[in-house]
C-alpha cells in the first residue's frame, strides 16, 4: 500500500497529515516528531502491527511543504 504524507512548516512548528485517512494529522515542534506521530496514527487507522515496517520516501519538496510516500504491506 502507498499513501501520501504531507508536512507543512508553520510559524511555530510542523503539521503532518495523511489526506486519505480522515483525521490523521498531527502538529509538533520538529518535522521528525510530527511524522512520527502521524506514523503511529496510520498504524492505528489501518490496524497495522508494530512489527510491520513502514518505509518513508520523500517524493516532492516545495518551499514550505514536503510530500512523502508511506509504503507498507497491508496483509
Amino acid at each position: 500500500m502507498v499513501i501520501d504524507l504531507i508536512t507543512v512548516k508553520t510559524n511555530d512548528g510542523y503539521t503532518a497529515e495523511v489526506p486519505s485517512l480522515n483525521g490523521c494529522e498531527s502538529w509538533a515542534h520538529s518535522e521528525d516528531e510530527a511524522i512520527g506521530n502521524v506514523i503511529e496514527l496510520v498504524r492505528f487507522y489501518t490496524n497495522l502491527p508494530q512489527e510491520k515496517e513502514i518505509r518513508i520516501d520523500r517524493a516532492r519538496k516545495y518551499p514550505n511543504k514536503i510530500i512523502y510516500k508511506l509504503i507498507f504491506d497491508k496483509d
